[in-house]
């Protein structure tokens, strides 16, 4: 299933849904069109209980997204219009409220915005190829989707401060060893990688997947004996499931599972 779109392009195969950034004349620059479609996109991803795992690459091989496109910058702001107006096209919020794992597949550059989208999404795969960097500082302003607060919590206050703070560009491998992506691959191949792990997540029991995921996400945000609880409560919840029973079916039966969600 494939859905029209301008500046992205939207495809659910074996219940695995492709983003890609489709502006690859100007290496997936991110404009308005494609911001309102992302926030779009992935509004209605997170009431979808079709689609499992999401992948976002970039179209081509040269860029996973070369940040904003900067011939927006010359025009004058006023700054709480601003203000309001990022706030309604926040795709990365809406990308925070999915429940499905999102990975991203980086194809080549990923920097400013380009990489907060990759910071936004689960498990990075990276091409041997890729360069990132939060560039921003070399336009006289700071990173504004995210990158100031996830950056940190990956690879930690330091290392965030000198890529911040010089708009640095990192090689994969040197991305791998700091932590800010799960997975390095030869050049040409992140797409195929990743899609690759998406179906592997694909072939869990949905609902045990989401929860997963609740688990880690949430309880990154809360104290440890808060997120030990929200722990307790969801491995009880998923207890009480279907397809937990099928699981232990299929074990004792040496089959594979035929999950239903229920």
């Amino acid at each position: 299933m494939s859905t029209k779109y301008e500046a992205i392009m939207y495809h659910v195969a074996d219940a695995i849904a492709t983003v890609t950034l489709n502006r690859p004349e100007v290496h997936n620059a991110m404009n308005d069109v494609m911001r309102r479609e992302l926030t779009r996109c992935f509004d209605g991803l997170v009431a979808d209980d079709d689609v499992k795992v999401v992948v976002v690459t970039g179209a081509g091989e040269k860029a996973f997204s070369a940040g904003a496109d900067i011939r927006e910058f010359v025009a004058p702001l006023v700054p709480a219009q601003f203000r309001e107006h990022r706030r309604r096209v926040d795709f990365r919020q809406a990308m925070d409220r999915c429940p499905q794992p999102i990975l991203a597949a980086v194809n080549g550059f990923a920097f400013g915005g380009g990489l907060e989208l990759a910071l936004a999404c689960d498990i990075r795969v990276a091409a041997a190829s890729a360069q990132m960097g939060l560039t921003e500082i070399n336009l006289a302003i700071i990173p504004g989707g995210g990158g100031t607060q996830r950056l940190p919590r990956l690879v930690g206050r330091g290392k965030a401060l000198e890529m911040i703070l010089t708009g640095a560009r990192i090689p994969a491998d040197e991305a791998l060893r700091i932590g800010l992506v799960e997975r390095v691959v030869p050049a040409g191949e992140a797409l195929k990688a990743t899609l690759e792990l998406a179906r592997a997540m694909a072939a869990k029991a949905p609902v045990a997947l989401r929860y997963a995921k609740e688990a880690v996400v949430k309880g990154l945000e809360l104290p440890l004996a808060d997120g030990l609880r929200l722990e307790g409560d969801l491995s009880t919840l998923l207890r009480t499931t279907e397809d937990r029973v099928e699981g232990a079916k299929a074990f004792l039966e040496k089959r594979a599972p035929r999950w239903t969600g229920k």
